[in-house]
C-alpha cells in the first residue's frame, strides 16, 4: 500500500524557501538570489519554486521533489531508519546530525523508495540539500546502492536526483569509500540492462559528481544548477586562465558534453516518462510476465537437455 502519510509530513512546497528579504515575516516571501525580486510564497507555489521573472530554480526538499515527480500516492519510502553511527568518532558529529534530523524530519540527506512516473514503476532516489548539504556519508551511499539493487531486483528503471556538497568529512575514508561503492552498483545496473537516469540539481559537486551522478545512461540537469568537482574559488586558484562566467553551470556542462539535456522543472515528469518509454519500459502491467534474458536462456538450456 502507498505510504500516504509520508507526504503529509510536510505541506506542499512550504518548507524550503531560501532566506527572505527581511521586510516580511519568515515564510511569507523571499528574495530571488538571481534577480533580487521579492517573491511571495503563493507565487512560488504556483511555479514549482521557479522565479517567474528570471527562471531561477530554488532548491526543493526531497518531499517536494517527490510530490512533483511521482504520481500521486504511489511513492513508498524505503530504508528510512538508516542513520550514521559516527564511524570515526568525529567531535560533535552526532549532535550536529540531530539538529538536521529535527529541522528536516529525515535521518539522512537521501530519500529512496519505489513510485510511479506516468504509471511506470521506478526505483527513485532524491537527495535533500537541506540535510547537511546532502553530503555523502555511509548512509547516503548505502541508500543509493539499495535503490539500484531495488531496480535490479524488481527489474524497473532507476531514477536518481542528485544534490550534494561532496563527501562528508566527519566520516573520513568511510565517506570516500562510497564513491567506489555507488559506482560499482551503477555497473551492476548496467549489466542488468536496466535504465539508469540521473537528474542533477543545484548543487551537484565533488564526490557525488565523480561517482554515480556521472554514470547514468542519460544525464539531465535543471537550469542554472551548479555542477562541478571543486568549488568555484578552488577551481579559480588552480586554473592558469580565468574560468568563464558560466563555468560549472548546467548550461556549461551541456555545451561541453557532460550532460545530455537541461530540462525546466515543470517539464521533468514528462521528460522522464518519455525517456523511460523510449528505452522500452511501459506501465508495470505490460511487463508482468517479463523474465530476464539470463533466466530464459537457462530454461532453454534445461529444455535442450
Amino acid at each position: 500500500m502507498p505510504n500516504d502519510g509520508w507526504f503529509r509530513k510536510k505541506s506542499k512546497f512550504s518548507s524550503s524557501l531560501e532566506s527572505n528579504s527581511g521586510d516580511v515575516p519568515d515564510g511569507v516571501a523571499t528574495k530571488c538570489p538571481k534577480c533580487s525580486q521579492v517573491l511571495f510564497k503563493h507565487e512560488l507555489d504556483r511555479t514549482l519554486k521557479v522565479c517567474p521573472h528570471c527562471g531561477h530554480h530554488f532548491r526543493l526538499t526531497a518531499a517536494e521533489r517527490i510530490e512533483q515527480i511521482v504520481d500521486q500516492d504511489t511513492f513508498v519510502a524505503m530504508h528510512e531508519q538508516l542513520r550514521s553511527n559516527d564511524p570515526i568518532h568525529f567531535p560533535d558529529y552526532l549532535s550536529k546530525l540531530e539538529k538536521y534530523v529535527g529541522s528536516t524530519g529525515l535521518n539522512d540527506g537521501m530519500v529512496v523508495g519505489v513510485g510511479r512516473i506516468d504509471g511506470i514503476e521506478v526505483s527513485l532516489g532524491v537527495a535533500d540539500f537541506f540535510f547537511k548539504a546532502a553530503s555523502m556519508g555511509s548512509v547516503a551511499g548505502e541508500k543509493v546502492v539499495r535503490a539500484m539493487e531495488t531496480g535490479i531486483e524488481k527489474h524497473i528503471p532507476v531514477v536518481l536526483f542528485t544534490a550534494s556538497g561532496g563527501a562528508r568529512m566527519e566520516e573520513g575514508l568511510v565517506s570516500l569509500m562510497q564513491m567506489a561503492k555507488t559506482s560499482a552498483a551503477a555497473a551492476r545496473v548496467a549489466s542488468a540492462r536496466i535504465p539508469f537516469i540521473v537528474v542533477m540539481t543545484d548543487a551537484t559537486m565533488a564526490g557525488v559528481l565523480a561517482a554515480y551522478a556521472s554514470l547514468g545512461d542519460i544525464i539531465l540537469a535543471e537550469p542554472g544548477a551548479t555542477i562541478g568537482f571543486a568549488g568555484a574559488r578552488v577551481s579559480a586558484q588552480a586554473s592558469i586562465q580565468k574560468p568563464p562566467a558560466d563555468y560549472q553551470t548546467a548550461e556549461w556542462q551541456l555545451a561541453h558534453g557532460h550532460i545530455d539535456q537541461v530540462v525546466h522543472r515543470k517539464d521533468l515528469p514528462g521528460t522522464l516518462s518519455n525517456l523511460i518509454k523510449l528505452l522500452g519500459w511501459e506501465a508495470p502491467s505490460t511487463h508482468a510476465d517479463f523474465e530476464p534474458a539470463e533466466t530464459i536462456s537457462a530454461k532453454l538450456e534445461v529444455g535442450a537437455q
